[in-house]
């Protein structure tokens, strides 16, 4: 029991009480909403589908370019950056696609955000730049720091803040094709049977998308996209490499590929993707066993800092006492 009036950072024991007893009635109302108001993964991305459905219907039926911009938004703050980079003749067309391709592999389709990635690129350096060396030459507040160390971290400041954007999309177009990479045998196995049962490609990228949606809601984002792009595109070909120009990973650029070879030669597409599967399958399983396999090295750390030395304290520990004992 703690003595009366004693205080723990200004507080009496009933005061600590009474605040653990409100973060645990906290965390339970926290988790009662978060079980209450499970939300469907592919609501937000059925919604994307549907913009893109629109965007698709507008190029194929607006017969001028006032009625297409009625439907595709404008966004006003991206059009002030856009004049601002075209004035300062720093926006290239080869740059601004290269941008809209990472977004679209990040699972951004907005293509406002390519040039906002841009504009980051020229005024995160300005303004960290010019806060570190505020900081550092200005009010000098590292003045045990060498030159040499000075100019290291005012370039190393701005070096971050011009990869900064770049870091950040890079690491979603990672996280996203991971997350694409586990379910794609399975989309591959539900597209052999909707083949060997007669349904169309557009049919099967359609009904696999909507199986999938809830265990993999990125991989049939992308196959529910495809679909509505088969539908509408005049060429079939372009909805497939849109595909693998959209996700960044090899293995979906060989379904592509097949997709394309069976459309133009009439090969049986059952066969081919049934071969695909029980490769990538076979890949995956490579994959286990290679982390499976680096375990005993990395565990090994660990071993030596945590465990030994408990092991040790657990089994010499009691002969130590006695040893003590006896000599005392």
């Amino acid at each position: 029991m703690t003595p009366a009036g004693t205080t723990l950072l200004g507080l009496t024991a009933a005061d600590v009480g009474t605040l653990l007893a409100g973060l645990a009635t906290l965390a339970v109302l926290i988790a009662l909403y978060a079980a209450s108001t499970v939300r469907d993964p592919m609501a937000r991305r059925v919604k994307a589908l549907n913009e893109r459905r629109e965007q698709l219907k507008a190029g194929i039926t607006a017969s001028t370019a006032k009625r297409r911009t009625k439907i595709v938004h404008q966004n006003d703050t991206t059009d002030r950056m856009r004049t601002l980079l075209k004035s300062l003749k720093v926006l290239q067309d080869d740059q601004l696609k290269q941008a809209q391709i990472k977004l679209a592999q990040a699972g951004i389709r907005s293509k406002d955000w390519a040039i906002a990635i841009i504009f980051g690129r020229l005024v995160l350096p300005i303004l960290i730049g010019g806060a570190a060396a505020l900081l550092i030459y200005g009010m000098d507040m590292f003045p045990a720091w060498s030159e040499l160390k000075k100019f290291g971290a005012f370039a190393a400041a701005l070096l971050l803040s011009y990869k900064a954007p770049d870091i950040y999309v890079d690491n979603l177009v990672t996280k996203r094709s991971a997350a694409i990479r586990k379910g794609v045998p399975d989309a591959l196995d539900l597209l052999v049977i909707c083949a060997e049962a007669g349904l169309t490609v557009d049919a099967a990228f359609a009904r696999v998308a909507r199986e999938l949606g809830s265990a993999y809601p990125e991989l049939g984002e992308e196959f529910q996209l495809t679909s509505i792009e088969l539908g509408f595109l005049t060429e079939r070909r372009m909805a497939f490499e849109n595909l693998a120009e959209r996700v960044k990973l090899d293995a979906l650029k060989g379904v592509v590929t097949t997709m394309i070879q069976t459309e133009k030669y009439g090969t049986p597409l059952a066969s081919a993707l049934r071969v695909l599967s029980a490769e990538f399958r076979h890949e995956r399983m490579m994959r286990a066993e290679e982390k499976a396999a680096r375990l005993p090295a990395i565990m090994t750390v660990p071993l030596i800092l945590f465990i030994l030395p408990t092991l040790f304290v657990v089994i010499l520990g009691p002969a130590a006492c006695s040893i003590s004992d006896a000599f005392g």
